[in-house]
């Protein structure tokens, strides 16, 4: 669960059963006339079905993130939601007022400027004018486009739209927030000052659906997830657990998505055991000289990683993913400020060009904290791999992780048609923790090697 996200309530914002929806797709113009005067003659149509069977319910405080590759169903289900077009079958029933940024320059009028834009997609939200007019001040300066507001909206950029509406949006006070991609157009520190009061409506109890192509704002910033591929949800629950499957299901190959869909689908996000930070005091060990001392830096055979997701192999895999120190011992409990190599191995199957190899470093919320690529050094390219060639892959790295449990990832690409492409890739495939040292004054992720503050009388 985010950090920044409340506990949900019992009662049921949304609330979806059964629904579907198609849209049909006409050769010709009269196709489409034939259809909607002759409603029960055959016409030369094609029907897409956006959504199929979808069923889901969202409780009051929930912040659902919605991923899918394009086309899979998320703004189809999004404005079910919102009421903007209707479901060929289910049930959709919503609770409280709802605020939606579906599209660019959705509910406002080009031709009218900010200010009468605010006003009218304000009331078109459900304010008063009252509450317009108190709260336009506050719009007004969360948006920052200056003299812009009392111009053409149609004059306005894309950024300039968005800034405006997400302004008014959650300035309506809105039981349920919905958002479809809409924050990836303004610039970072706009979308900083978004999620920042997307969180204060979080600890005020609000609900807030999210689409978004973006792995770490639905793992930072929601509790629950979904995944749509070709108008099915084929899982829901933890987010970690969700993206993960999101992301094997983007780099599979057409030859076998079907069965990765079928693998995901039958894959509960409940048999996915939740690793918590369990901070390690170290164990005794011996000292050469014959003390005994607290050793921080050892090997727990109990530490494995239980959210462990692997791609398909495209001609390699990768095995015997480990950690060790400097005089080759094997460790999954690591020790501020000290040395370690990060290992693991290769085989072809295939031959390939241009091989390069990487590893990331995640924390239990599976945000990626930082990692190494040889892909971003050409001198480091692997030229050629050939079938049956077994490869060790070394990552030397000092530790400053703060005390906590992390995970770690594994992959070796190639390139195919000028793009990247996994021939292997493990994610999660170890999990590790930083020890708790007393004394510490730094916090966070990673330790900034601060000395003890001095505080002094002035």
């Amino acid at each position: 669960m985010s950090s920044n996200s409340k506990l949900a309530s019992t009662e049921t914002v949304i609330d979806i059963s059964g629904a579907s929806k198609s849209f049909r797709s006409y050769k010709k113009p009269s196709d489409r006339l034939r259809q909607i005067f002759l409603p029960n003659r055959s016409t030369d149509s094609d029907v897409f079905h956006a959504l199929k069977n979808v069923s889901l319910s969202v409780s009051r405080g929930e912040t659902v993130g919605i991923v899918g590759r394009n086309g899979s169903g998320k703004s189809t289900l999004l404005q079910l939601i919102c009421g903007t077009v209707g479901q060929t079958a289910g049930e959709i029933q919503v609770n409280g007022r709802i605020a939606a940024l579906l599209e660019l320059g959705a509910g406002f009028n080009p031709e009218f400027t900010g200010r009468e834009n605010v006003h009218l997609n304000a009331a078109i939200l459900g304010m008063s004018q009252r509450e317009i007019t108190d709260r336009f001040e506050s719009i007004e300066r969360f948006a920052e486009i200056g003299e812009f507001i009392d111009r053409p909206v149609k004059t306005y950029s894309s950024g300039m739209y968005i800034r405006l509406a997400f302004a008014t949006a959650i300035n309506a006070d809105p039981e349920l927030l919905i958002i479809d991609e809409a924050l990836a157009v303004g610039d970072e520190a706009f979308q900083r000052k978004c999620f920042a009061r997307l969180e204060e409506i979080q600890e005020a109890g609000g609900t807030i659906l999210f689409v978004s192509h973006s792995a770490g704002s639905v793992l930072s910033l929601c509790n629950r997830a979904i995944l749509l591929d070709e108008g099915e949800k084929l899982a829901d629950g933890q987010p970690k657990f969700v993206v993960n499957q999101y992301q094997r299901l983007l780099n599979a190959s057409p030859d076998n998505r079907n069965q990765i869909r079928e693998d995901i689908r039958n894959t509960s996000a409940d048999t996915m055991v939740e690793e918590r930070d369990e901070l390690d005091e170290g164990v005794e060990v011996d000292d050469p000289r014959g003390e005994r001392k607290k050793g921080l830096e050892h090997y727990d055979p109990n530490l494995i990683s239980k959210s462990r997701v692997e791609y398909e192999s495209r001609g390699a895999k990768i095995t015997d993913i480990r950690l060790e120190n400097t005089t080759g011992e094997q460790v999954n409990t690591l020790e501020i400020g000290q040395d370690y190599i990060y290992r693991y191995r290769v085989l072809f199957f295939d031959d390939f060009e241009n091989v390069s190899f990487g590893m990331m470093v995640k924390t239990t919320d599976g945000i990626n904290i930082s990692g190494a690529t040889t892909s971003l050094r050409p001198d480091l390219f692997l030229p050629t791999a050939s079938n049956g060639q077994s490869i060790e892959v070394t990552f030397k790295f000092r530790c400053e992780l703060m005390p906590a449990t992390y995970f770690a990832n594994a992959g070796v690409l190639t390139i195919m048609d000028g793009e990247e492409v996994y021939l292997h890739r493990i994610l999660e495939g170890m999990m590790f923790k930083v020890a708790f040292e007393k004394n510490l004054v730094a916090t966070g992720i990673f330790n900034l090697q601060t000395e003890d503050p001095e505080i002094q009388l002035i």
